[in-house]
């Protein structure tokens, strides 16, 4: 059953939440240090042409780092940073955020299923065996644990 497609006030897609919680600086240098897997202040300016101040890399990578989605360690008198989770890892952890959300804020799950299942097969009807497979799948591994 198609749904008709709508946008309540103050509510964010999953994609727009990765895109406010992370400011365009703050993305940009995520991707320029998932590219290199460890990098200084320096390399991200150099990697930016030098148009964006150096400070406000280093605070930006700073920021990152606190958000732990970098880790640094000191190396001289600079510190060196590297990517704590992929693009992949972070994309999934929004995911499971947002599909925890939507579970645990109702008493009635089944209409939640029923639009993943809608929106699976509306997209592309080997995803929708892709989804059975994994059911089962998931099903195998809880009954070996027990």
């Amino acid at each position: 059953m198609k749904l008709p497609s709508f946008t309540l006030r103050g509510f964010q897609r999953p994609r727009e939440l990765i895109l406010s919680a992370l400011g365009k600086l703050e993305r940009a240098v995520l991707e320029e240090v998932w590219k290199r897997h460890e990098t200084s202040v320096r390399d991200v300016y150099k990697a930016f042409n030098e148009q964006i101040a150096y400070t406000t890399v280093m605070t930006t990578l700073d920021r990152l780092y606190k958000k732990s989605l970098l880790s640094r360690r000191k190396d001289g008198r600079a510190f060196l940073y590297s990517p704590r989770v992929t693009h992949a890892e972070l994309e999934r952890g929004i995911t499971v955020d947002v599909i925890e959300e939507l579970i645990t804020s109702t008493n009635e799950v089944r209409p939640i299923l029923s639009c993943i299942v809608d929106s699976v097969s509306e997209r592309d009807t080997e995803l929708l065996d892709e989804l059975e497979r994994l059911v089962k799948e998931k099903r195998k591994e809880l009954e070996n644990e027990k």
